[in-house]
């Protein structure tokens, strides 16, 4: 033991297709995240070591400069520079790789797991290889005491390695499919230019918020908010200014709600704000927030500063004459053309009582 102690381990080979084999162990997007276990990798794992009578194993994955474990049974889960691993070993030939006793073999037998816990004596890997055949990682078997696996033994690992290499490309035809899954929903319910929901996104979290207000009598207001120089600006400046003016206003919108707020492009130069839990004077103090913020708002094109305003109409449940999301959405529009009619960069309340017209900027 003192000789291997007084070894100095040397940089290990790369295999000659290092920068495919990395992009093959991207492909299957995978973490070190300690709460992203897998409970069939898991029991692979464990039953590696039990079929090949060895009390340790490990499922490891390479990477550039270290190895991380997605697995293990027994063994540290902590991860090794890739110089100090076996298994940067045994990623270097399409084979099993074994070393009967690490201390006999100068390149393993200064490695951390030889010297200190587990103390390694004997390893053996199969190689994880992907479709294309790229190894990128190992499944390994490893035991305190030197030995040698028998054939079936070796070839029942290798037999668990395919299946470890099954459960990882089922895993990421699924990570896959969720991924499109949910660009699709965003493709349906976000506007690309603002990346705020759209109308339809808002019509359909309206009609929960409405039920969730009713049932527990809980405050829900809705902001109109239009651009006052909206149609001039279009005239004078072009199309392509005014989508650069209504993207870095989606921008300020996105920067100033909370979490649970729903702010939306409700039409080509509308956007609508949906405030879950908010009451009337909740919804006055963001209106004024956000107008004075849009009005503050450098718009910097060909070397000039465009000034913007906004006008915005607030509307409120009032589980009376205001009751259903469509009266609420008609009354932020009716407030809004109010704030319009003051002349701009105003906000406006216009009660929905059927004989009232009270305005309040």
């Amino acid at each position: 033991m003192q000789v291997a102690e007084n070894v100095t381990s040397l940089p290990l080979a790369r295999p000659q297709t290092e920068q495919f084999r990395l992009a093959a162990l991207q492909r299957y997007q995978l973490t070190d995240s300690s709460s992203a276990t897998d409970p069939d990798l898991d029991f692979l794992t464990a039953l590696a070591a039990q079929l090949c009578g060895m009390p340790l194993a490990c499922l490891a994955l390479v990477e550039g400069e270290r190895v991380w474990f997605k697995a293990v049974h027994g063994v540290p889960t902590q991860a090794l520079a890739r110089d100090d691993s076996y298994c940067a070993l045994a990623v270097l030939d399409g084979g099993i790789t074994e070393f009967s006793d690490v201390l006999l073999d100068y390149r393993t037998a200064g490695m951390p797991w030889t010297l200190d816990a587990p103390r390694v004596r004997h390893y053996c890997a199969a190689p994880l290889c992907s479709p294309d055949g790229y190894p990128i990682g190992t499944l390994a078997v490893l035991s305190e005491q030197p030995g040698q696996l028998s054939e079936a033994q070796r070839a029942t690992l290798q037999q668990l390695a395919r299946q470890v290499m099954a459960v990882l490309d089922r895993n990421a035809v699924q990570a896959t499919l969720a991924s499109v899954l949910h660009e699709r929903e965003l493709l349906a319910t976000t506007d690309d230019l603002t990346g705020l929901h759209n109308r339809r996104s808002l019509r359909q979290k309206l009609k929960f918020e409405v039920a969730r207000a009713r049932r527990f009598r809980s405050p829900l207001s809705a902001l109109m908010l239009e651009l006052d120089p909206a149609a001039t600006l279009r005239a004078e400046r072009g199309h392509a200014v005014l989508e650069q003016v209504l993207a870095s206003v989606g921008q300020l919108l996105r920067d100033n709600v909370r979490v649970i707020d729903v702010p939306s492009r409700y039409s080509e130069t509308l956007f609508c704000i949906m405030l879950p839990n908010t009451p009337l004077d909740g919804a006055h103090i963001l209106a004024h927030n956000l107008r004075q913020k849009i009005a503050a708002q450098v718009h910097a094109l060909a070397g000039s500063s465009l000034p913007v305003t906004a006008s915005v109409g607030i509307g409120a449940l009032d589980f009376m004459a205001v009751s259903e999301g469509e009266a609420l959405l008609q009354q932020a529009e009716t407030s809004l053309a109010q704030a319009r009619r003051l002349g701009g960069d105003s906000v406006a309340y216009c009660a929905a009582l059927p004989d009232s017209s009270a305005v309040h900027g």
